[in-house]
Parts: structure tokens; C-alpha cells; sequence
């Protein structure tokens, strides 16, 4: 009986972490919920896919895809263990592992360390790290031109003007 009136005195301090207990869960759904506004896929690197890929979320590959990926608004991370043999077309491309085949990006194409481009690559942005690799070529024309331009044409008209005023003094 002893024993029991020590158990019901260790019981008496644990109503206040009984407490706590039901505050944590209540944080826990919010993160959940932001989770749900940008959705991140994985294909795990035992995956194999030959045909079209099509999505409206974010792409993970680390396994072996085959065909034609296409996600227009949308980033593709090829992990370090991804390999794929496809025609890519996405907003953002990060490579990290292989792709073999034309990638286009309406935003930006990044090749980081031990990532490997055999194609050609479509892209207003493409960066390419010390230690990737590419073979192919690069057109890094500008499929939004209005968004593209206007920065550029801020800091050209500023250089234009500030030249003439140089002169003007000079007369």
C-alpha cells in the first residue's frame, strides 16, 4: 500500500504536464497545414518510371525516370542519386544527380557539384558549379520578357544618364 500512496504522490505533479500535453498538438496540425500549401514529392531512388510525368507540385527524383517530365509551374530537384533520361520542362531545375536530355526552365536551371547535364538547357538563369558537369548548349533567352526586361532597363537608362550629365559638365 505504500507503494501505491508513493505512485498517487508522483501523480499528483503529472496533471501539470497532462497540461502541456494537449498544447503541443495544437502546433503540430499548423505545420501540417502549411505542408499542404506547397506540396514536395519523392520518387525514391528504388523507383523506376518510363513514360510522361505530369504534376502540379513541387518533384523530388532520386530514382530513374525515363520519357518526358513536365512540370510548368513547378520546381524538379534531381537528387544525387537521381538519374534520368528525359526531356524536362519545369519552372526550376536543380540537379544534383544525372539528366540526359533537353532541360527547360522558365526561371532558373541550377547544375550544383557532382551534377551532370548531357543536353541543352533553355533557361532565362542557368548556374553551373565547380565540379558539374554539362555537355551541351545554353539559350538563355527570356520567355517572360516583361518581367525580364524592366529590371534591365532601369539600371541601362541609368548608365545612359549619368554619361550625358558627365559631358554636359565637361561643356
Amino acid at each position: 500500500m505504500w507503494k501505491r500512496d508513493e505512485a498517487v504522490k508522483p501523480s499528483a505533479p503529472a496533471p501539470a504536464p497532462a497540461a502541456h500535453q494537449p498544447v503541443s498538438p495544437a502546433p503540430a496540425p499548423q505545420p501540417e497545414t502549411r505542408r499542404s500549401e506547397r506540396d514536395v514529392v519523392n520518387i525514391g531512388k528504388s523507383v523506376v518510371i518510363k513514360g510522361e510525368l505530369n504534376g502540379s507540385e513541387d518533384l523530388t527524383i532520386e530514382g530513374h525516370v525515363e520519357g518526358k517530365i513536365e512540370l510548368k509551374d513547378h520546381v524538379l530537384t534531381i537528387g544525387p542519386n537521381g538519374r534520368i533520361k528525359a526531356q524536362v520542362l519545369a519552372k526550376s531545375v536543380i540537379v544534383l544527380g544525372e539528366v540526359n536530355g533537353n532541360v527547360t526552365a522558365t526561371e532558373k536551371v541550377d547544375i550544383r557539384d557532382g551534377g551532370s547535364v548531357d543536353g541543352d538547357i533553355i533557361s532565362p538563369r542557368v548556374a553551373i558549379a565547380e565540379g558539374a558537369h554539362f555537355r551541351g548548349t545554353v539559350d538563355m533567352q527570356r520567355k517572360t520578357p516583361g518581367q525580364q526586361a524592366q529590371p534591365a532597363k532601369p539600371a541601362a537608362a541609368a548608365t545612359t544618364a549619368s554619361a550625358p550629365q558627365p559631358q554636359a559638365a565637361a561643356h
